[in-house]
């Protein structure tokens, strides 16, 4: 359709301020945004509409209508219920920019003029499009019916009977419709998303997982043969959502994989909301950190932590303890078919930004509005997170036998402290935040990306935060001397020799621990005698016999020959203290 037949429907509200010689362009579909950089999610002919939330001052709107001109867009419709009349810099701006300017009566939703382009653009569609547009339409309108993914989905469902789910790029659900999608079928279902996205290919992308075919479509794709943004796919891999429907749509006709792609249009909406909301908590985490970079005073760093608390602990008034997270993503080749780019063409902090707050979110709770807790601000390459714990009653200690006296108490003076239980233990601990994610996201990150994340020990209060962010840097520099390419590290890591880890050459490395097992390999490769093996068991049980033999299931006689075999082969004595270190050096640098 074009854009001269939106001025033909009276319903639709629409009034022309400028751009009347543009007005052949064509409509390909419709966004609605707020945001004051919404190109990630734009390819070229949408009609843009926006509630001007994203305007402060005058200074603003020629920036964000060069954002929409560069991205191809075929006109904006902006909303007179906010300001009333359209601000004339920003008819200015769509003037300069030669971008058709609509101004949308107050009485008339975004929802209606929605309906009304999907419906002309895709008007050749089955009769199943037309009554899944009108539903939710009827549903998305403001009000307590209003709706969401789980609404497009639960009529996907019903009309076309398709099972359908939004998945973050780490596999976790964001809606669906029906039951919920076990976590292992959804982290296999991002693996395969991101790897194929990371081809260049476009979606959808068929996976076949634990005996079902899905088909994986991009939420940001805007359409089936849309252009692709002129931008390097490792960009947004990270951070992209996805619909997962359990069906093969290699076969569909053009008109239901049409459908399935408006679908993905709306639900971009609800990730624009998402990433809306996250603005206050970014900019808290931002002020926090320039504080405490700067050296700040622990009084003014402590009265805006009392600023932030209300906002990641509603309800709690002061977080008791905070955490900080550090996590860099890495990339060490030109790219893939997917964009042409060298390493350092990539902002890396505000990539591991948005993966950091993916990854802190809880898995057991679904939904896009599980990140209230998460404060994420970026500096340079990494991004740095502030994470608010809460206080948890530690259990009274247990009633130890003793003394009593006349009254009949026990006296429990000597009793032991009580401790709060593991499973109750609210910090965060580096192992448990990527044990459920590395596998979709080392497909995302390919042959070329790395990421290394580190967690800071708890404090409590604003003096330790300065401390805490270091000890959290510092750790993700030790799990960035780990092989893999998703790797992170806790505080209680940062100990004698694994704290100078990190500061070896790669050089000296490699020397150092071909020169001590590589005797061993070979002599492994060439007699399967499995000394690597042995030597790290003898180490780990602290060079008792006994014990190691019963660990490797061997005979004490067998090991000893063994430990033999690994003395003659490299010349060291492993009764001895510092051969024994050598060792356990050499294999955790290896």
């Amino acid at each position: 359709m074009r854009l001269r037949a939106l001025l033909e429907t009276d319903a639709l509200g629409l009034r022309l301020l400028g751009g009347e010689d543009e007005l052949d362009r064509t409509v390909r579909g419709v966004m609605t945004t707020d945001l004051r950089d919404p190109s990630r999610y734009l390819s070229g002919g949408e009609l843009v509409l926006t509630g001007l939330a994203w305007r402060r001052d005058a200074s603003d709107s020629e920036p964000f209508v060069r954002i929409l001109a560069g991205a191809g867009v075929a006109g904006l419709a902006a909303g007179e219920a906010e300001l009333g009349d359209i601000p004339a810099d920003l008819v200015e701006a769509c003037v300069q920019h030669r971008l058709p300017l609509f101004a949308v009566n107050e009485t008339v939703a975004f929802a209606t003029i929605t309906e009304h382009v999907v419906r002309q653009v895709s008007g050749e569609r089955a009769g199943d499009l037309a009554a899944v547009v009108d539903r939710h339409r009827r549903l998305m309108t403001s009000g307590p019916a209003g709706g969401g993914p789980e609404v497009v989905l639960d009529l996907l469902t019903s009309d076309l009977d398709l099972r359908a789910w939004v998945l973050s790029p780490t596999g976790r659900q964001i809606a669906g419709a029906g039951a919920p999608l076990p976590a292992p079928l959804g982290a296999a279902l991002a693996g395969h998303h991101l790897a194929a996205t990371r081809t260049g290919r476009r979606g959808p992308y068929r996976a076949a997982v634990a005996g079902s075919t899905y088909s994986l479509f991009p939420i940001r794709n805007a359409g089936r043969g849309a252009v692709p943004a002129a931008r390097d796919v490792r960009e947004s891999v990270l951070s992209d959502w996805l619909l997962a429907v359990e069906a093969d749509a290699s076969d569909w006709p053009a008109a239901r994989l049409d459908l399935l792609q408006g679908v993905t249009q709306l639900i971009a909406v609800e990730r624009d909301r998402r990433d809306a909301a996250r603005t206050v908590r970014r900019r808290l985490a931002q002020e926090v950190l320039e504080l405490v970079q700067a050296g700040a005073a622990p009084a003014e760093i402590a009265a805006r932590l009392r600023v932030a608390a209300p906002v990641l602990l509603p309800g709690l008034g002061v977080a008791p303890q905070w955490q900080v997270v550090v996590a860099r993503v890495d990339w060490t080749a030109a790219g893939t078919a997917g964009g042409a780019g060298v390493p350092g063409d990539i902002a890396g902090g505000p990539v591991a930004q948005a993966l950091l707050e993916e990854i802190l979110v809880d898995p057991a709770v679904s939904g896009p509005d599980s990140a209230d807790r998460i404060a994420v601000a970026h500096t340079g390459e990494e991004a740095i997170a502030l994470v608010p714990l809460p206080a948890v009653p530690a259990p009274l200690p247990e009633t130890v036998d003793g003394p009593t006296d006349n009254a009949g108490t026990t006296d429990t003076a000597e009793a032991p402290a009580a401790e709060v239980p593991a499973a109750q233990d609210p910090a965060l601990h580096a192992d448990a935040l990527l044990a459920a994610v590395r596998e979709p996201l080392s497909a995302g990150l390919a042959d070329d990306g790395r990421l290394t994340l580190g967690v800071s020990a708890a404090v409590h209060s604003a003096e330790g935060l300065r401390g805490a962010l270091e000890e959290a840097r510092h750790a993700r520099r030790v799990a960035a001397a780990r092989p893999g390419r998703v790797c992170a590290a806790g505080h209680h890591e940062l100990a004698s020799h694994v704290l100078l880890l990190p500061f070896v050459p790669d050089d000296v490395r490699r020397a150092f621990t071909a020169r001590l097992l590589d005797p061993l390999r070979d002599y492994d490769r060439r007699h399967r005698a499995e000394l690597i093996e042995t030597l790290e068991a003898f180490l780990d049980c602290d060079g008792s016999w006994t014990r190691c033999a019963a660990r490797l299931h061997l005979h004490v006689n067998t090991l000893r020959y063994r430990v033999g075999r690994i003395e003659q082969l490299t010349g060291r004595d492993l009764s001895r203290l510092e051969d024994k270190l050598d060792f356990f050096l050499a294999l955790r640098m290896s």
